[in-house]
């Protein structure tokens, strides 16, 4: 069928699959649209044109989403294709099919009259109940239910998206040397900031890598476990929370706003002297798709016609977006292939207009193990046409596509499997990864070499950079404070 531009958004674990460590005190959104970069003065044609008619904003009513879903470790990773209504035409139990339900109706009818135990589940988790085991049946790590809050929560994580008031914060002893294991607050331990995420209100407020939060609402946190420490950060969107901060020996405290906010999808610096310029990539999403276009202008500006694009970490998002960055550098023709349930295979070309589909602008490609669904579409069309070799490790191999339906009357979302992708050459990399051109890795590097990121260098015809270079910085956004993460729990989690 036809493919859609809409984008979708990058995805959060299965209810199986959340990590054990750590406590987000968000969920974390950002803003459901980001401005579209103009790509030139003159009216729209071509890819302009494309872009004047593809919705760039989420609405949570539209009834599915279709990703490709990639699980790395314990993160879900997601690309999509398009967006659509999905409503079933016989609602309800159809005639012809009756018999084989009697059995549902029956049990569902005895516990709503004769259960006699406590607690009565209500309707919705029934229906929940019964929704959840029916995508259990499948067998399939990819396909799964989610309850209201945290198929919310996907839609927007996936996109680069959160709510919150965006730090990592983590429990750990005060004294790194007392071998005190912290379970609460107080004791010897305290709960510091990891890190604000960028892009958040945490960032904007001030708020800095090593600050402990001391207390909450002007209430102390001795005694709370992270759980409970966080739930009191948490709060509905456009809410203010008041922390109290110990910065070294001063005290501190910043009242913040709870927002929906775009994390930072992009990072960039200069490399070889200024010829080359690195872009990193961590999700492929709307944000991300408008971050490196607009990194990708300004590296242009300066004349800089040698690019390295690392998608090393990036699990994925949406393939209209997978799509929009391969056509910066790709000007027509394939970029992969759909192939639905019944072997249908659909073909999605270029968007023209890209900045650097001139040859003469070099391209390497940075991936390792955990590059992986839509980044794996974007890496696997550059390679394939020929656009750009791959270095690095193989990739994570992730080559099926989910569709996301959220259902009526509030009762959560279904990812379901759906269809399958093709690399341009019509490989299915389903459990295979990409093969990169030039192997190279990081194991047993030494702290400040990247021997990957110098063998793209190399490729480029320029000598490796053997000591560490600067920390890249957000596309658009100054570089955050460089103090060194607290030592303590090795999880931190957002919050």
């Amino acid at each position: 069928m036809p493919v859609s531009k809409n984008p979708l958004h990058r995805d959060q674990p299965g209810p199986a699959d959340w990590p054990a460590a750590g406590q987000a005190a968000g969920p974390e959104m950002a803003p459901l649209s980001t401005p579209k970069v103009d790509r030139a003065a003159t009216p729209p044609s071509g890819r302009a044109a494309a872009e004047a008619r593809r919705p760039r904003t989420f609405d949570p009513s539209r009834l599915s989403l279709l990703v490709v879903a990639i699980l790395v470790g314990s993160a879900l990773f997601v690309g999509g294709y398009t967006l659509g209504a999905r409503v079933a035409t016989t609602p309800g139990t159809p005639a012809s099919q009756e018999a084989q339900f009697d059995p549902f109706w029956d049990v569902y009818s005895l516990i709503q009259k004769d259960y006699a135990g406590s607690p009565r589940p209500s309707t919705d988790q029934l229906v929940q109940a019964a929704i959840n085991g029916m995508m259990q049946s499948l067998n399939d790590q990819w396909s799964y239910y989610q309850a209201p809050s945290d198929f919310e929560s996907s839609l927007l994580s996936v996109g680069g998206q959160a709510e919150g008031i965006g730090v990592e914060v983590q429990l750990q002893a005060i004294d790194p040397n007392s071998g005190i294991s912290c379970s609460a607050i107080g004791n010897g331990c305290e709960l510091a900031v990891v890190a604000p995420i960028c892009g958040s209100p945490a960032a904007a407020a001030g708020i800095q890598a090593g600050d402990v939060i001391a207390s909450v609402g002007g209430a102390s946190l001795d005694g709370l476990t992270i759980d409970q420490a966080t739930a009191l950060i948490k709060g509905a969107n456009d809410t203010s929370v008041t922390l109290g901060l110990l910065r070294g020996t001063a005290t501190l405290q910043l009242s913040i706003v709870r927002t929906i906010y775009n994390q930072c999808e992009v990072a960039t610096k200069t490399l070889a002297n200024g010829a080359v310029s690195y872009i990193s990539v961590s999700g492929i999403n709307d944000p991300a798709a408008s971050q490196f276009d607009l990194a990708l202008k300004n590296a242009l500006a300066t004349g800089r016609r040698n690019f390295i694009l690392d998608l090393r970490g990036n699990g994925g998002g949406y393939v209209p977006d997978a799509v929009e960055i391969a056509s910066e550098f790709i000007a027509s023709g394939t970029i992969l292939y759909q192939q639905d349930a019944s072997g249908t295979q659909t073909e999605i070309a270029a968007d023209p207009g890209g900045r650097a589909t001139d040859p003469s602008i070099k391209l390497v490609v940075l991936v390792d193990g955990n590059t992986a669904s839509a980044a794996e579409i974007l890496a696997g069309a550059l390679q394939a046409r020929g656009r750009a070799p791959l270095i690095g490790t193989k990739t994570y191999g992730k080559g099926v596509v989910q569709e996301w339906l959220p259902l009526p009357n509030n009762d959560g979302g279904i990812h379901l499997t759906v269809a399958r992708w093709l690399t341009p050459d019509k490989v299915w990399i389903q459990g295979k990864g990409l093969t990169p051109d030039v192997a190279a890795t990081t194991e047993g590097a030494r702290a400040g070499t990247d021997p990957v990121l110098d063998a793209g260098l190399v490729a480029l015809g320029y000598p490796p950079e053997t000591t560490a270079s600067p920390s890249p910085s957000p596309s658009g956004s100054p570089a955050p404070s460089g103090s060194p993460s607290p030592s303590g729990s090795p999880s931190p989690s957002p919050s």
